[in-house]
């Protein structure tokens, strides 16, 4: 069991990044014109990120904003979940959180897709909210990498501890 290499498969948002993106899109919201007078603003409510503006075009555009600024920093829009626009008193709102771990069913999900399609040998185990890969051949362990980043799942996943 000690000549088995291993990795992890993860879920995580870098905080920091995030914060960094959200007050580079809220500048750039209250500098650019045409959100002048419209009450456009992006801002966290506690764990989510709250999304104001006048109208309901104008709180995606201001999502929009804020997803740009994710994917210049880094951080792959699969890991936010946005709701739909509705209206709060004379104003719009998104409400949008940052997804981090790896729920059940999606830990199951990319089990399932490791033992189905991985190559024979390679064994998976969910723990709490990371995945362990370990096998005997360290071509195998890339080929699942490969296998995973070419599967159409709805979470972004980083590979980290790769031993």
């Amino acid at each position: 069991m000690a000549s088995d290499s291993s990795f992890d498969i993860v879920s995580k948002v870098d905080h920091q990044e995030a914060e960094n993106a959200l007050n580079q899109a809220r500048k750039e919201v209250e500098q650019r014109y045409d959100f002048k007078g419209t009450g456009a603003s992006v801002e966290w409510s506690g764990e989510s990120i709250l999304i104001k503006a006048n109208t309901e075009e104008r709180a995606k555009a201001v999502l929009d904003v804020f997803q740009s600024k994710l994917i210049k920093r880094g951080i792959s829009l699969k890991s936010l979940e946005s709701g739909e626009p509705f209206a709060s008193g004379k104003e719009f709102r998104i409400v949008s959180t940052l997804k981090d771990g790896i729920s059940s069913e999606n830990a199951k999900k990319i089990s399932k897709i490791i033992r189905d399609e991985g190559p024979k040998g390679v064994k998976s185990q969910i723990q709490g909210d990371e995945l362990r890969v370990q096998s005997k051949s360290r071509d195998d362990l890339q080929s699942v990498i490969a296998l995973l980043k070419g599967s159409d799942l709805d979470i972004d996943l980083q590979f980290i501890n790769y031993r």
